[in-house]
């Protein structure tokens, strides 16, 4: 299969943050991989902004490092490294202060479109904001990138929306979610919305229950002090977890714009019912012999931070009233995978005996490893032996789909490209953030309030033998992580 791409216009990336890790293992090789593959303009330049007081040469040598490290060996050749990091140069800036400002007013040119990619600490989103606009730099073409975390509960993510509202537009603020990014998130709506196949079965009649699942084998050493003060709820349940189940959940835009989009998103969110205590399970890895567990990690005999969060959700409109939707997520788990299940109910009759070999089918969307999606159908085993069912999923995984020759791209490298080209699509609204705040806020005071403490778990498991019971109370199952029913 041969890849298209979209060119796009010549632009200024000011990537504040560029000594950081992020850029160092994401962001920079994405936009060498998209310089690789010809979208990136020739007169395109990329200008690195930090604390620290470097040379152009010393960043560029840390560039080269990250694309030896970071880039597949099949694109990385000299000359288009040369090429790429001839584009790159560096200004020390003072967030805080006027070090670097007018150098910076100096480098970016005003006929090429501004991308200001904040890959810092939330704290300092506000004033880099200001001094972009107090120093005259951004303009009516300029675009603002912010990572999460956006807030850690509504009132933090109210005064992030101001602050930046105070020097950029809405339609100029572009906060990313690399979840949305990734190639296997926008087939889900070619699924559904462009197969007559799928949607007239998507909602509680024929789907039985959703799953949707983001494990980790990594624990938090390294981050632990950062992480005690978020868990796994503000971490990855608010923000990807919650795209993901609005994506699954929404209704079919009028068409494919980003703010229509956006509209039926929120429309979910705000569906989304109160979370009983009953309905929540959280979890925190313990020692195994060999690894540390969760409180020694995060240096807090204390904590009673989750590192694990199950929950069952209910959304109350016509589409899925009586269909609930699972989420898990957690630290320590036995194998890493991202994946939502759509689980579909049985057929009202079998023709056949139970004990045959018919089950329900379930489409599965695949995130991470391997992304791609297969959907498991009922057929007759082959063979004499009478009317013996089997289930087999008809598989597409989009690495074989496209070839071997060719590499999916990374999330970061379509999202980058989006925001150059001015397309919010992918990206959460400042509404959105907010209202997914509100949902997620009581969750966290009610368990706070009871001072629950976090059921302990093994590494390498799927969590504790409570989330397991969050689903059998149902009568149903977690779908296993090493990827069988």
């Amino acid at each position: 299969m041969v890849s298209r791409t979209i060119p796009v216009e010549t632009f200024d990336l000011v990537l504040f943050g560029a000594t950081g890790d992020l850029a160092r293992r994401k962001i920079l090789p994405s936009l060498y991989r998209r310089f690789h593959a010809g979208q990136v303009p020739e007169d395109a330049r990329i200008i690195g902004a930090a604390r620290s007081d470097l040379t152009d040469d010393a960043f560029r040598k840390d560039i080269r490092a990250a694309i030896d490290e970071f880039v597949s060996k099949a694109k990385r050749d000299g000359p288009t490294i040369d090429a790429f990091v001839e584009r790159c140069s560096y200004i020390a800036i003072d967030a805080k202060g006027d070090g670097g400002w007018s150098e910076l007013k100096s480098a970016v040119r005003d006929e090429a479109i501004k991308a200001f990619y904040f890959s810092v600490a939330p704290s300092l989103f506000g004033p880099l904001a200001a001094k972009l606009r107090e120093n005259g730099i951004a303009c009516e073409n300029s675009r603002l990138v912010v990572e999460k975390p956006f807030g850690t509960d509504l009132e933090t993510a109210k005064t992030l929306n101001a602050d930046l509202a105070a020097s950029f537009d809405e339609h100029q603020i572009y906060r990313i979610d690399h979840f949305l990014g990734k190639e296997t998130v926008q087939n889900l709506m070619a699924v559904r919305f462009a197969n007559v196949l799928f949607e007239p079965l998507w909602n509680e009649r024929y789907i039985d229950h959703v799953q949707i699942t983001v494990a980790e084998t990594v624990g938090v050493g390294g981050r632990g002090s950062y992480y005690d003060t978020s868990g796994a709820m503000r971490d990855m349940v608010q923000n990807h977890l919650m795209q993901l189940l609005c994506l699954t959940a929404m209704e079919p835009p009028t068409r494919f714009d980003p703010d229509m989009l956006r509209d039926e998103k929120l429309k979910v969110i705000k569906a989304l019912d109160p979370v009983p205590a009953e309905d929540v399970v959280r979890g925190q890895y313990k020692a195994d012999g060999k690894e540390p567990s969760y409180r020694e990690d995060a240096e807090n005999e204390d904590s009673l931070t989750e590192s694990f969060v199950a929950l069952k959700v209910g959304i109350s409109n016509w589409r899925w009233k009586h269909t609930p939707f699972y989420l898990r997520t957690g630290k320590r788990m036995t194998r890493r995978l991202s994946e939502i299940v759509v689980q579909f109910k049985e057929t009202p009759h079998s023709i056949f005996e139970r004990d045959g070999g018919s089950k329900a089918n379930a489409l599965t969307i695949r995130l991470q490893p391997d992304e791609g999606m297969d959907l498991s159908v009922t057929i007759k085993e082959p063979g004499p032996g009478g009317m013996r069912l089997v289930n087999v999923p008809l598989d597409m995984t989009f690495a074989d789909a496209l070839g071997a020759e060719d590499e999916i791209p990374d999330a970061y490298e379509r999202l980058i490209m989006d925001v150059i080209r001015g397309n919010q699509t992918l990206f959460m609204r400042g509404d959105e953030v907010e209202a997914a705040w509100a949902w997620t806020d009581p969750i966290i005071d009610a368990w706070e309030e009871r001072r629950d403490r976090p059921h302990a778990y093994a590494q390498g498991s799927v969590g504790p033998e409570e989330a397991l019971m969050l689903l059998h109370r149902d009568g149903r199952r977690w779908r296993d992580l090493e990827g069988g029913s």
